[in-house]
């Protein structure tokens, strides 16, 4: 399975520029997890997702254009799969299956990282974990779900040699 991640840090106060060992990086994470839920993706050779690394500026303005709320939060997915759309066998050896776009907010993720006390690093794949499941269908409309979705998010990092510390909360 291959899966293209296209990388873009938004930033627009830090001057860094997105290095290409990090691009590759967030594609073999995604690759690992994807690998793991497999049985819950559609089917397809191939699959491609966006990930957007922003400041709380930025995604406040998203979060109050998709979700009415006016106030920076850590990650938004914008699923691309919410209605069925078929595809031809043809399309499906050819084409990657577009997944959607994560968004996460670096700021708040610096923030969540250091009252969790684990790396920025830790954080980022954890919120891109969240974003995952939830292009994949995964919602958590109550209590019961949530901690499905964060034990589920805490295996995903384990995959990838990262852990969370303690109890999350969200």
């Amino acid at each position: 399975m291959k899966v293209e991640v296209s990388v873009q840090d938004s930033r627009i106060d830090e001057s860094l520029e997105l290095q290409t060992d990090a691009s590759t990086l967030w594609e073999t994470w995604f690759e690992c997890w994807m690998e793991d839920l497999k049985s819950q993706l559609p089917l397809a050779n191939n699959y491609e997702l966006s990930l957007r690394l922003t400041n709380d500026a930025q995604i406040r303005v998203l979060n109050y254009q998709y979700r009415q709320q006016d106030k920076p939060t850590d990650v938004l997915a914008f699923a691309a799969l919410e209605v069925d759309f078929p595809m031809s066998e043809e399309m499906r050896s050819h084409l990657p299956l577009y997944l959607g776009d994560i968004v996460i907010s670096v700021d708040t993720a610096n923030r969540q990282a250091t009252q969790q006390g684990h790396p920025l690093q830790t954080e980022l794949a954890w919120l891109a974990t969240h974003g995952l499941l939830h292009l994949l269908g995964w919602d958590h409309p109550d209590e019961t779900s949530l901690l499905l979705m964060l034990e589920r998010q805490a295996v995903l990092l384990q995959l990838i040699g990262l852990t969370i510390n303690g109890e999350y909360n969200l």
